[in-house]
C-alpha cells in the first residue's frame, strides 16, 4: 500500500470530525409544528457538505510542487513565530481564545481585538486603518444581527 500523503491524513481528519458533527447534528429535535426549514437543517447540510469536502480533499492527486520539499535557507531563516507553521498555531491558538473570552468580554470587543490583532501579526502595519476597520466591521455587523436579524450577542462589558 503507498504512504498516505498530507492531504489524505489531513481529509480523513476533518471526515471524522465531520463524522461526529452529523451525529450531534442528528440529534437537534425537531419542531414540533411542520415547517419546511427546520432548526436541525443547516447543521445536516453543513455536515454533509463538511464530509464530501474531506472525500474530495482525499482523493485529490498532489501536484509536483505539493511534494514535501526541506525548508529553503530564507524560511530557516525567519524568527520561529513567524514561520509557516508557527502562524498556524498562533492564528488557532486566537481562534480559541476568541472562542473562550467571547461571553466575557462580549462580541464586539473580542471580534475587533481577534480582526486587529490576525492583521497587525501578518503583517499589516497602518495600525490606525487597521483599528478603523475592524471596529467598523464588527460594529455593522453587531448592529445588523442584533437590531435587524435579532440574533443576540453578547455584550461583555460594553453598554451595546
Amino acid at each position: 500500500m503507498t504512504r498516505l500523503n498530507t492531504n489524505q491524513i489531513l481529509a480523513i481528519l476533518i471526515a471524522l470530525l465531520a463524522l461526529g458533527y452529523l451525529a450531534m447534528a442528528f440529534q437537534i429535535p425537531t419542531f414540533p409544528l411542520p415547517r419546511p426549514v427546520d432548526s436541525d437543517l443547516f447543521p445536516k447540510v453543513l455536515g454533509v457538505t463538511l464530509l464530501g469536502l474531506a472525500v474530495w480533499l482525499f482523493l485529490e492527486r498532489p501536484t509536483a510542487d505539493e511534494v514535501l520539499h526541506e525548508p529553503s535557507a530564507e524560511e530557516r531563516a525567519l524568527p520561529l513565530l513567524l514561520r509557516p507553521w508557527s502562524r498556524v498555531v498562533i492564528t488557532a491558538l486566537a481562534i480559541a481564545a476568541y472562542a473562550l473570552l467571547l461571553v466575557p468580554l462580549g462580541f464586539v470587543l473580542t471580534s475587533t481585538a481577534l480582526a486587529f490583532g490576525l492583521a497587525w501579526y501578518y503583517g499589516y502595519r497602518r495600525h490606525g486603518v487597521n483599528l478603523a476597520t475592524s471596529l467598523g466591521v464588527v460594529l455593522s455587523l453587531y448592529l445588523v444581527m442584533t437590531r435587524i436579524m435579532d440574533v443576540y450577542l453578547p455584550t461583555g462589558p460594553l453598554p451595546l
